[in-house]
């Protein structure tokens, strides 16, 4: 089972830039539950939302506990000084707090195909109970801006039926689609509940690219078993891919690594140190910039996250800030500046931010 964003309490000031030179510019505002995003061929941001859940039927969920759902995912499009939803009516659910769980990604690909993973983050059999519009919690679908989209592929059925991890302390059934890189021919998702790295062919198929296994941490005089919890996709300069973790229980300060994936080897390390990564992005030089849902861990209760810059090959790491609250995702743009979403589990107060290093 992996973890994704909660809730978190949001003060008025957090950390500081260590960088000491950047330029830190609100882009957009009123989001619910902001996630991925990613630049479109044409230069526009494409933000997934993940909505503020509803009023249409209620449940108990194994992350939420008793949530409430509707239609009310989106996916948010910056593009010309505008700022506009396009894609509606996806499927969302959420706490009596606000903190919500619906489309966690988004992936432009093409003359205006979005392709979007909506999470689930239980065990598939919990859609059995569900009405059948909502019965699209845990699948890729694909939409465009005109507003209509359509499932693709049911990822959480694939969990159900071969349960990649199992056998792996501390796991069991459970899946949330996250991230979602489009390419020709298919698309690769990272399922954060599976701990695993699908392809989707061009048919709706989905086959297994890779497993990540449990790390071993202290905690309490213990040694327990942390899940990887995959949350982010980039495809690097050299076409291989590359996967950070946003770890899972206990969240320990400095675990969470990134790995590059060559479909049929091993997994191999990039870069480590990190703190709850959310989201990659690889920029026009060949470096890699990463993006921490919360830079001193989930368990400190603070919510400042922080954005790093990795030298191209996996060098020197720098930490560029730790003055955003709560980022869910991270994008470079034509003109190399970086965009980052935050407040990622608020709803209706979650923003987008241009930071110029």
């Amino acid at each position: 089972m992996g973890t994704t964003p909660g809730r978190r309490v949001v003060p008025a000031a957090l950390g500081a830039s260590p960088a000491g030179a950047l330029t830190i510019t609100p882009v957009a505002c009123g989001l619910d539950n902001p996630r991925g995003m990613a630049f479109g061929p044409n230069g526009a941001l494409y933000v997934a939302e993940a909505g503020e859940g509803g009023t249409d039927f209620c449940f108990d969920h194994a992350g939420f506990g008793h949530a409430c759902a509707g239609m009310t995912g989106a996916v948010t499009r910056l593009w010309n000084g505008k700022q506009e939803r396009i894609l509606r009516g996806l499927p969302s659910l959420a706490d009596e707090f606000g903190s919500a769980l619906g489309p966690n990604d988004v992936s432009p690909h093409g003359n205006g195909n979005l392709y979007v993973t909506i999470g689930l983050g239980d065990n598939p059999a919990l859609r059995n109970s569900f009405p059948a519009w909502a019965k699209t919690f845990g699948w890729l679908v694909k939409g465009n801006p005109s507003g209509t989209w359509r499932p693709v592929a049911d990822i959480s059925a694939f969990e159900a039926a071969h349960d990649p991890d199992a056998g792996q302390p501390g796991t069991e059934v459970d899946s949330d689609p996250y991230a979602v890189a489009a390419l020709p021919g298919g698309e690769v998702v990272a399922d954060a509940g599976g701990n695993d790295l699908l392809w989707v062919d061009a048919n709706g198929a989905a086959s297994l690219l890779a497993v990540f296994p449990v790390r071993f941490v202290p905690i309490g005089g213990r040694i327990i078993p942390m899940q990887f919890v995959p949350t982010s996709i980039a495809v690097g300069p050299d076409g291989a891919f590359y996967i950070r973790q946003l770890t899972g229980f206990p969240f320990p300060p400095g675990a969470a690594n990134v790995y590059r994936i060559v479909p049929g080897e091993q997994p191999t390390s990039y870069a480590s140190g990190f703190t709850n990564i959310i989201d990659l992005a690889f920029g026009h030089d060949g470096s890699l910039y990463v993006a921490e849902i919360s830079h001193f861990g989930f368990l400190s209760g603070n919510p400042a996250g922080g954005v790093w810059r990795v030298s191209p090959g996996g060098g020197a790491k720098q930490l560029l800030t730790t003055s955003v609250v709560s980022p869910g995702g991270i994008a470079v743009a034509p003109d190399r500046s970086l965009y980052v979403d935050t407040c990622a589990d608020c709803s209706n107060t979650g923003g987008v931010v241009r930071i110029v290093p």
